[in-house]
């Protein structure tokens, strides 16, 4: 994190500490004082951001309990030594892909990601990597993020055009296309080739 973010790190760990002693501390008036650094948090990200209180209550407070990271989840698909990427909205291109729900394990969320984005059926082989997201992606969120990258195998589908993505289509690593960094930079889809082409990978904790 560069130092005109700093902000942002102070923002965050005021509302982790914030969240954890609203859910264990029994004293009325401290539950106070942890709602008013709750709002501090929330009056700075909105502040520096210019989103609107409200939506940054609703996206940065709404948790209860001691606070952990959300966890996204990335398929590397491969056909003929190319990677699948799946066109968004916007046409920047990124892994199919998304947010872990909260009633399924990681590996039927990717299954159930991969289905919804690319019209494919998939089986998970390996975890390529791990990853703290702050460290590898671009903007950094005012909430911690765990990326979980798996190589699948396709057992069958198609593409079907649907709400998140507009098509799919298979890249060489010299040839891919304007990338939705924030889901996934060049270097983490290059980690992806690397460890497809390898024979035993092991998997990256960063």
């Amino acid at each position: 994190m560069n130092k005109n973010e700093k902000w942002l790190e102070w923002a965050v760990e005021l509302q982790s500490i914030a969240q954890a002693g609203l859910y264990y501390c029994k004293d009325e008036f401290d539950k106070e004082r942890y709602e008013r650094i709750r709002s501090i948090a929330a009056e700075m990200v909105s502040y520096k951001s210019e989103i609107p209180i409200e939506k940054v209550r609703d996206l940065f407070c709404g948790e209860v309990g001691y606070q952990t990271p959300k966890i996204d989840t990335r398929a590397a698909i491969f056909k003929d030594g190319k990677i699948l990427l799946v066109r968004e909205k916007d046409g920047r291109w990124s892994l199919p892909g998304g947010w872990a729900d909260v009633d399924i394990s990681v590996t039927e969320n990717i299954i159930k990601e991969v289905k919804e984005e690319a019209g494919l059926d998939v089986s998970p082989e390996l975890v390529i990597a791990v990853q703290d997201r702050e460290k590898h992606n671009q903007p950094v969120y005012a909430y911690k993020v765990c990326k979980i990258f798996f190589l699948c195998s396709v057992k069958g589908g198609k593409f079907v055009k649907n709400i998140e993505t507009t098509e799919s289509r298979y890249f060489g690593v010299g040839e891919l296309p304007e990338l939705a960094e924030e889901k996934n930079n060049k270097e983490q889809i290059e980690m992806c080739f690397e460890a497809n082409a390898a024979d035993n990978w092991k998997t990256v904790f960063d």
